[in-house]
């Protein structure tokens, strides 16, 4: 039986509250590695043609998640 097969017979047994998460998982397993090249290039792109004088200030995780409301501890 080949992997195709396997995986086909293994989604009768999924339920169908999880078929979501397969769903997801099985699309990003055939996204479109290119546009995705694409996207992060322009991303980079873009960062380093950004003047803001502040685009390289950062932030304590500490400070940020205080900033969220959110407890680390």
């Amino acid at each position: 039986m080949s992997n195709k097969e396997q995986i086909i017979k293994l989604l009768d047994n999924v339920p169908d509250y999880k078929m979501g998460y397969v769903l997801a998982y099985v699309q990003g397993l055939t996204a479109d590695e290119e546009a995705d090249d694409i996207f992060c290039n322009k991303m980079v792109e873009d960062y380093y043609s950004d003047t803001s004088p502040d685009k390289d200030d950062t932030v304590s995780i500490e400070d940020f998640a205080k900033e969220l409301g959110v407890d680390l501890a």
